[in-house]
């Protein structure tokens, strides 16, 4: 196996591997952001599970159990989401690899890089839509109470 040993070539073949590294950087990101939506998600499940078992036996606590499966869903599309992020991660990692050994090498790679990019990239978007879906869920379920605290509250602001 050839390594290069010249600098242009060596910076070169860093420079095409580096650029992948900013899709890492919105990744991470997400992966973040995606978390703390978990962490809300099972909070929110604890608070009504002890309150569905600490119900009377004859109270059915339907809205309770109905926000409890809405929690679920949610909560799988969360880790749908987290997942594909991470399977997007490991590829961008593996492209960045090929891409710099096959600079730096006489290796024939560029073929796998543009593949695992593209793959990288398609689990970023469905990372995407998975997000989108469960902040869809997360504010059908809203209800928007006008009582009147809500109203005095709201009285300094302008109409409309």
């Amino acid at each position: 196996m050839f390594f290069a040993t010249d600098l242009a070539t060596v910076t070169h073949g860093i420079q095409l591997a580096v650029a992948p590294v900013f899709l890492l950087t919105a990744v991470a990101g997400m992966i973040g952001t995606v978390a703390g939506r978990l962490a809300r998600i099972i909070d929110r499940a604890r608070v009504l599970e002890n309150r569905i078992d600490a119900s009377p036996s004859d109270h059915p606590m339907t809205a309770d159990f109905e926000e409890l499966q809405q929690l679920r869903n949610r909560a799988r599309l969360v880790n749908a989401c987290i997942a594909l992020l991470t399977f997007c991660a490991i590829l961008i990692g593996l492209t960045i690899m090929a891409l710099f050994l096959g600079e730096t090498t006489e290796m024939q790679i560029f073929r796998i890089a543009t593949v695992l990019f593209l793959l990288g990239v398609s689990c970023f978007l469905l990372a995407l839509l998975c997000f989108l879906t469960e902040t869809l869920i997360a504010t059908r379920v809203l209800k928007f109470r006008r009582g009147k605290a809500t109203l005095a509250n709201e009285s300094h602001l302008p109409p409309g």
